[in-house]
């Protein structure tokens, strides 16, 4: 079956989509990566210069350290207070607490993230869920109802580097593989009609605002801080070569002064450490410059710092702001509450996008859709609290009665298999069963008496 005209204008129009935002696509994955072109050094460094420059990667700070803070703990399906075991199968069986980790960063980098979820003829339990490129993947939406209603992945290049030769067109009922023809055509390579009613692409924006169907890269607020900061790093290196080491001078002094005795000029290096003793002129004298005082550019650094942990909302350590007392349990909890606060501000979005793609691997696998495809995502908690400090919490509420245990222990981020395995042994503890463990135990003492008697 031949490409229809409707489907040949999707694949143009989303290619034209996806090319318009390559630079700056681009740009965000050269700061994030600390490769980016600062585009004015100063007036004080000159243009040969450009090869000392230093990054001061704030960029991947703000999204490494945004990442490592969002865990997801489980996926529980609606009506349900535990976490879902086929959908835990399907995460498992996916490496998705690993893929997870390239979709978070893809989305605060471009400002979108995608997931891609299919058929496993392998194992049909267990759909195949992908994280794809934003570089490769486009997406119209349905404004109205907030869905999804054709996506495309443009991949591959020809022995040129030419590209894109290859597209998947995700339809709501049918899937097409198409590849470009040497005429630049595009021409069908095998359908899927698989009538499934909905794309099977999940979308997240980041940032999104309402009217607009586009997203923000978190790097927006600090890029013009981690320029300023480049340029005050290369600056003081310009600086210290220049004047930071105190320079000599002197006067009634002539070339023929610096002679060894057999008449040979002496190196300039040695001359300039042994003058005092090289000058044979009574006339002569020596002298020295005082140094460049750098203390500016570290005022300069500290101001970037303070500025880009007031925009990010990152406590200032995190920009190279110390103090000399180390922090103590109280104020690093103190410091932190903005950037906590943030997080699970981004994690209630989050978690509605990995809903929709479990809802997507849920009805892959047991073909029925979820109610109002409500899958809830539950996180770890991104704060930082010492171990006393959760565990004082705890016994406090433990001990009121508003707490049971599994509360306690989902409080204390365990996953499910540990929380089950807990209350199997907690179980068996109360009704006086034999530890297995102990058991063994016991066996091999008693078989290591025998040996030894």
């Amino acid at each position: 079956m031949a490409l229809s005209p409707t489907e040949v204008q999707i694949i143009d129009r989303l290619r034209q989509r996806l090319d318009a935002g390559f630079l700056t696509d681009e740009k965000h994955l050269r700061y994030y990566q600390g490769r980016q072109r600062v585009e004015q050094l100063g007036m004080a460094i000159p243009a040969q210069m450009r090869r000392f420059l230093v990054i001061a990667n704030w960029c991947r700070t703000v999204v490494d350290t945004t990442n490592d803070r969002q865990q997801v703990r489980a996926l529980v399906l609606p009506g349900e207070e535990t976490a879902d075991p086929l959908l835990r199968e399907i995460w498992d069986a996916n490496n998705l607490s690993a893929h997870f980790s390239m979709f978070n960063t893809d989305r605060q980098i471009y400002g979108r993230a995608f997931m891609s979820v299919g058929a496993n003829e392998d194992n049909p339990d267990h759909p195949i869920v992908r994280v794809e490129s934003p570089r490769e993947m486009v997406a119209e939406v349905d404004v109205r109802r907030e869905r999804i209603t054709a996506a495309a992945r443009f991949y591959g290049t020809d022995a040129n580097g030419i590209g894109p030769q290859h597209v998947t067109l995700y339809l709501p009922d049918v899937t097409v593989w198409v590849d470009r023809t040497p005429t630049g055509r595009w021409v069908e390579v095998e359908r899927d009609e698989h009538r499934l009613g909905a794309v099977p692409i999940v979308m997240h924006l980041n940032r999104r605002m309402s009217g607009g169907w586009v997203g923000e890269s978190q790097l927006a607020d600090v890029i013009p801080f981690a320029d300023a900061a480049a340029r005050s790093l290369t600056n003081m290196q310009f600086a210290q070569e220049a004047h930071g080491a105190p320079r000599m001078w002197m006067t009634a002094v002539s070339q023929g002064d610096f002679l060894d005795q057999s008449g040979k000029p002496i190196p300039k290096l040695e001359a300039y450490f042994n003058a005092v003793t090289t000058l044979t002129n009574k006339d002569a004298k020596v002298g020295q410059l005082t140094a460049a005082d750098l203390k500016n550019f570290e005022t300069a650094m500290s101001v970037y710092g303070t500025q880009a942990s007031v925009v990010t909302g990152f406590p200032a350590r995190y920009f190279g702001i110390t103090h000399q007392q180390p922090p103590t349990e109280g104020t690093v909890v103190a410091d932190e509450i903005s950037l906590v606060r943030s997080v699970e501000a981004q994690n209630l979005q989050l978690g509605m996008t990995i809903g929709w793609a479990g809802a997507l691997a849920y009805r892959f696998s047991t073909g029925e859709w979820v109610e109002g495809n409500r899958v809830r995502t539950e996180w770890h908690n991104p704060a930082t609290p010492t171990v006393a400090q959760r565990e004082d919490a705890l016994m406090k509420r433990r001990s009121q009665g508003v707490l049971s245990r599994r509360g306690y222990m989902v409080e204390l981020g365990w996953s499910e298999a540990r929380i089950a395995q807990e209350l199997q042994w907690l179980d068996e503890e109360s009704s006086g069963s034999p530890d297995p463990y102990l058991i063994a135990e016991a066996n091999g003492r008693r078989a290591d008496s025998a040996v030894l008697g």
